[in-house]
């Protein structure tokens, strides 16, 4: 796929203004309503299904297919990352009206260092082919790990924080209470940080660890960086409004993480059988058609797995 820098910086253009409109739409505090956040949530995946059809109609099937396999791919693996969040909002006890705030500075950090992983990762592949073991090996670790915490009890689940960020709270101080959406402010004759700083760097600082999953991931799915970008970035854009959305169904989520490590897994060993076939060894690789097949049927069967298993405890405990 020959991308021109032309086309590089319409697409750049074209997304930071969809970011400034989302900024905008979010820009007074207040309480998220399911009408709102459906609404945007329903407008930005209308956006990427419109673009992926784009790619189809400007540069055939395969890039249209890699583009949806990337994206789904991505919002499945977000739709996880949403429970880390709900975990960080309850631990700072964030206010309802100032949540999209803390999302929507989160989902520009996010944005923001995929970007630069995404060109660190094409400049790695482009320079040494063997990088594809190691992205397949440490997927296929990621989704054993995913198995191994799904099947321990996750009851008293809470956010603690990491050593980084408490250091910086030990350097700067902060406030005892929220200001608003203001980040830094005067007190005791010293200027500190306010809770809504420490949510904003502790979500910033988990992207950084999302970003390490999703990466080599979409990188198993194509080898474009146009489309790691674009999916990436088409995935993240509704975040914030995804949250608002299905934050009361995460929980009957039970066994997203299952379906999320089956598709690292699977993704994982094709990142290994094309780096075996880049070695002139003879095995079969996996085609787009089938991955992008292979995903949605275990989204679908994970959802309505978890759906079901939830609704039978639902009914248990009453």
């Amino acid at each position: 796929m020959d991308v021109t820098l032309g086309v590089w910086a319409l697409t750049v253009a074209v997304l930071c203004v969809l970011v400034a409109v989302d900024f905008l739409v979010g820009r007074t505090p207040h309480d998220v309503s399911l009408k709102e956040a459906g609404i945007w949530t329903a407008v930005w995946v209308a956006l990427a299904v419109a673009f992926g059809i784009g790619l189809l109609v400007v540069s055939g099937g395969g890039p249209a297919g890699e583009f949806f396999a990337g994206y789904i791919t991505e919002k499945s693996l977000s739709v996880d990352n949403l429970f880390v969040f709900v975990l960080i909002m309850a631990k700072f006890s964030v206010p309802p009206p100032y949540q999209q705030r803390v999302l929507m500075v989160g989902v520009l950090l996010a944005l923001v260092l995929r970007t630069v992983f995404i060109a660190a990762g094409a400049a790695i592949i482009s320079t040494f082919s063997w990088v594809f073991y190691l992205f397949g090996a440490f997927l296929i670790w990621t989704a054993w790990k995913l198995v191994q915490d799904a099947r321990k009890d996750h009851g008293e689940d809470e956010y603690e924080e990491n050593k980084l960020l408490k250091a910086v709270e030990r350097r700067f101080g902060v406030a005892d209470r929220y200001h608003g959406t203001k980040l830094w402010v005067e007190q005791g004759g010293k200027r500190v940080m306010t809770p809504m700083l420490v949510v904003m760097l502790a979500i910033g600082s988990t992207d950084v660890l999302f970003a390490l999953d999703s990466i080599p991931a979409i990188y198993g799915l194509t080898e474009e960086p146009y489309i790691v970008f674009t999916a990436n970035a088409f995935a993240l854009m509704g975040l914030r409004q995804l949250y608002f959305l299905i934050g009361g169904l995460l929980k009957r989520l039970v066994h997203l993480s299952y379906g999320l490590s089956i598709i690292l897994g699977f993704i994982g060993v094709k990142l290994v059988l094309h780096a075996l076939h880049e070695s002139g060894v003879h095995v079969p690789e996996i085609s787009i058609p089938f991955s992008l097949g292979f995903i949605v049927l275990v989204l679908a069967v994970t959802t309505f797995t978890s759906l079901r298993a939830s609704k039978q405890q639902e009914n248990q405990a009453s």
